[in-house]
């Protein structure tokens, strides 16, 4: 049972968990990345049951690095530094910092991609760097890359045009595609693996996050979705329109007679910052039912997108318990990206905030925020829901071994016992860093 003693977080006050006796303990572990930064999806689970994750760096004097966790031995391995698996080393340029994206298998290779991790200040926006800076060149663009698990040889197969990297990245395994959206114009990307062809489809909203704040600008979707059964891949824009791409005609289409613009959702200046306006967050097919199931940032609720009938359905609010009492949107600004099907087919693992309370009141943030961050000081929970069943359950608050909380979660991977894997910051000898957590199964 965790005590009020023990509740010590990194900014030096004490809260005392609504309900000390429903919440999971997680294990730490440390990569040895001093670097290490915020890191957004980069983490999966491999067809050989080990932990594939990258870890960000938002400094210019590293770049991302590169490991696999074993979860039998619990042992980590390093495996690379981004910049030289895309034959940077050396070169002087902003590094590869992150990768955007989460592990896509085929063929016995994981593909990803990668993305700038250092910004420069604009207007209050992080932007791409224009400045060259301590005789840094400027980033010259992401890459799409791939890593044999049996040979453990990485290939460099694309870089994206235009200096941008990828912020977004699916692939259809079973037809070797993969889409991306580019940072920060929004250009739609195509690479034909058996082929070796990258297609630059172009813009498809506005001026994406390179655009001037109530003009130009719209925030990019993070998700994109293929429907298994014909290889269209589906995205959203923060209009709230969903669009299409079929790969044999290269055209982008405006889906009719659906659209993400509900009530529940909330309403949104899709020209502003500091949401996602009506994307979607996180979306994955579900096979049994021919839909996709998705959740939307900021208010929570779970959807289900039939592409068969352009319908979208309302199935339930996601959220925390504790948010849904309060009636709260997301803390952090774009909603959480921690949001996958289980390794039983037919579980939905989702990592969300939960408000914190101090003497019977709700601790408030920020009423906005410019950029994609938490307003506010936000507890973690582990909500599951059993699509099959429609049983929704929160599994309770999450803390580590002593006493902190996991915060800027917004990844997720689950192993083949049902232990779930993130990325999330630790104090750790004074500093704050991004690191490897693992939080067991609430079904053991």
């Amino acid at each position: 049972m965790l005590t009020e003693e023990l509740i010590t977080y990194s900014n030096k006050k004490k809260y005392t968990p609504v309900d000390s006796m429903n919440h999971l303990i997680a294990n730490t572990y440390n990569s040895e990345f001093s670097f290490a930064h915020d890191t957004y999806n980069a983490i999966s689970k491999a067809s050989d049951g080990k932990i594939y994750y990258i870890l960000s760096s938002d400094s210019i004097e590293s770049a991302g690095k590169m490991y696999v966790f074993d979860p039998i031995t619990e042992q980590i391995t390093y495996i690379a530094y981004l910049s030289e698996i895309c034959g940077e080393k050396g070169l002087r340029q902003i590094p590869q910092g992150k990768s955007h994206v989460r592990f896509f298998e085929y063929q016995h290779k994981l593909y990803f991609s990668t993305h700038v991790g250092y910004y420069e200040l604009i207007d209050g926006m992080d932007c791409l760097p224009q400045t060259i800076t301590n005789g840094y060149n400027l980033y010259a663009g992401g890459h799409i890359l791939s890593y044999d698990l049996r040979t453990k040889a990485f290939e460099d197969l694309a870089i994206i045009p235009n200096g941008e990297g990828m912020v977004s990245m699916t692939m259809d395994c079973n037809r070797g595609q993969i889409y991306g959206i580019s940072w920060p114009t929004g250009n739609f990307i195509h690479y034909d693996v058996p082929n070796n062809q990258l297609k630059n489809i172009g813009q498809f909203s506005a001026n994406g996050e390179a655009g001037v704040p109530g003009d130009d600008y719209r925030s990019l979707c993070r998700s994109l979705l293929v429907d298994a059964r014909d290889g269209t891949v589906y995205f959203s824009i923060s209009e709230g329109d969903i669009l299409s791409y079929n790969p044999t005609i290269g055209k982008i289409n405006t889906c009719k007679d659906v659209d993400l613009r509900i009530d529940y959702f909330g309403k949104y200046d899709p020209t502003r910052p500091g949401n996602m306006g009506y994307n979607w967050r996180k979306v994955f097919w579900y096979g049994p039912e021919q839909v996709a199931y998705g959740v939307h940032g900021n208010s929570g609720y779970l959807f289900k997108f039939n592409p068969t009938n352009a319908s979208i359905e309302i199935v339930d609010r996601i959220t925390s318990e504790l948010s849904k009492k309060c009636g709260m949107f997301d803390q952090f600004s774009y909603g959480y990206l921690g949001f996958q099907l289980g390794p039983d087919g037919k579980t939905i693992y989702y990592l969300t905030g939960a408000p914190i309370y101090k003497d019977g009141k709700r601790l408030k943030g920020e009423d906005e925020i410019a950029k994609g961050a938490a307003k506010g000081l936000e507890d973690l929970h582990l909500i599951t829901y059993d699509i099959v069943g429609g049983v929704y359950k929160d599994h309770g608050p999450i803390y580590y071994k002593d006493g902190q909380r996991p915060l800027y979660v917004n990844s997720i991977a689950v192993g083949d016992d049902g232990d779930i894997y993130t990325l999330a910051r630790i104090d750790r000898d004074g500093k704050t860093i991004t690191d490897l957590i693992r939080i067991p199964s609430p079904f053991k």
